[in-house]
């Protein structure tokens, strides 16, 4: 009984240990994966350029391969170069707020060689409201 015990004592050990070992290669972290403009009012509009910064907790070097923006959004940089582990660089998007209510839902997708997902999204949202008089 006491050898069962240990034994299978010892395999969940390994298997937690495996489970550690997985988390290898690049991995994009988003300091915030969303920005929340909360409510803005129609005739006080905020900067919509936006600096979305990033880090690379992996332990190998993080390779961007392509950014893309929805509906309006530019992305205006992006790291060409690799970004090593432990150091962190920012992506550069702007876009236009009309003077009007509205809903804001803006994406960006960031392509790359991260272990743990290919396409990692980031996320604008708010909205635009009439000022009450």
């Amino acid at each position: 009984m006491k050898k069962t015990f240990i034994t299978s004592a010892l395999l969940v050990l390994l298997s937690f240990l495996l489970i550690s070992q997985e988390n290898k290669g690049p991995v994009l972290t988003y300091e915030k994966p969303v920005h929340d403009y909360g409510k803005v009012y129609t005739d006080d509009l905020p900067e919509t350029r936006l600096p979305i910064v990033f880090k690379n907790t992996g332990n190998a070097p993080l390779v961007l391969t392509n950014v893309r923006a929805c509906c309006g959004t530019r992305v205006t940089y992006w790291p060409k170069e690799p970004v090593m582990p432990g150091l962190t660089d920012t992506i550069r998007v702007e876009f236009r707020l009309m003077p009007r209510p509205h809903m804001i839902r803006r994406t960006v997708i960031a392509s790359s060689n991260c272990s743990k997902n290919s396409n990692s999204l980031f996320r604008m949202t708010g909205e635009v409201i009439q000022r009450e008089d």
